[in-house]
């Protein structure tokens, strides 16, 4: 099965109560990890690329790694650009045979962001390709995206119709109270969604579907193991995982996944060094990290996503 676009998953997401997860990958043991877990829970797949990813591990290489993905599967899989922060970044990754991408014009004005919104997603729809735009900021940090807690903003549901209106995008990221990166509240601080907002975004915007950012929430296990092995992450307090699950059963059709993937596999290096230290070969960490890639993504695709089942 060839690359698709998000436009049927995305459709069927929202008509079923769903969301399809987006995962980001960097080398080819998350790639591997993630395409597994979905193959065996015969789950649709957006693999997501980051800028930062692309300077990482050079687009060529990605591209064929994404090529085996679909090779070694019988599922859909999407692939998408995470902020993509100009139109020629955008412009790249569609020449270059991206599915999908996002145009993240959230830090300019309203009518910049239309502007450029307008002008990524002219471009990719003549190439057969979906835009993700963004209304919005969420604080923290990931890759080259960068807001602090004073800069960030709550969508406002008055701007969602003129903006979908104006730009043509297929989807839209908002902000509700979600955040990058692992260390998303400071202690004692209660993590909270602004359903409000989302659900009035969904009565100005039937049918149309939504797009959560900074959605990580990693699992307490995993972050005993990065304290007993080396870490010091008391503060790494994640979404909860209910508030994702009713998030997914709305408008929310595609949630971002990637501290819980970089997590997981910090996590198992670091107990394998510690508990192996004169290891030297690469395949003998790097193996059991890809498998709790591959345990992380099966939990999110069952007990978050709701997408198991649904390829």
């Amino acid at each position: 099965m060839p690359l698709t676009t998000t436009t049927e998953m995305f459709k069927r997401a929202y008509e079923e109560g769903y969301a399809v997860g987006a995962f980001n990958v960097n080398n080819m043991e998350i790639v591997q990890g993630i395409t597994e877990a979905a193959q065996e829970l015969n789950a649709p797949l957006i693999l997501q690329v980051s800028a930062g990813a692309r300077k990482y591990a050079n687009h060529t290489y990605l591209m064929k790694l994404v090529e085996a993905a679909v090779a070694e599967t019988s599922i859909p899989i999407a692939l998408h650009l995470d902020h993509g922060a100009d139109f020629d970044i955008c412009k790249s990754c569609i020449d270059g045979g991206f599915t999908s991408v996002m145009i993240d014009g959230s830090h300019h004005s309203f009518e910049d962001n239309i502007a450029l919104t307008k002008r990524v997603v002219e471009y990719a729809h003549s190439k057969g390709v979906t835009v993700e735009g963004e209304l919005g900021q969420l604080s923290g940090v990931e890759d080259d995206v960068n807001v602090s807690e004073a800069d960030a903003s709550y969508t406002r549901p008055s701007e969602v119709e003129e903006f979908v209106g104006s730009t043509g995008v297929d989807s839209l990221a908002i902000a509700i109270g979600t955040s990058h990166g692992a260390f998303k509240f400071k202690p004692g601080q209660k993590p909270q969604l602004r359903f409000d907002i989302l659900e009035e975004i969904t009565q100005l915007l039937p049918g149309f579907p939504i797009v959560l950012h900074g959605s990580s929430s990693v699992p307490q296990n995993f972050l005993e193991e990065i304290n007993k092995y080396g870490g010091d992450m008391p503060g790494a307090i994640g979404i909860p995982e209910e508030m994702l699950r009713q998030a997914a059963k709305s408008a929310v059709c595609k949630i971002n996944i990637d501290s819980d993937i970089r997590m997981a596999m910090t996590a198992v290096i670091r107990k394998h060094f510690a508990l192996n230290p004169s290891h030297f070969d690469p395949r003998q960490y790097l193996a059991p990290a890809r498998q709790a890639v591959k345990d992380m993504v099966a939990h999110k695709i069952s007990n978050v996503l709701g997408c198991d089942g649904k390829a």
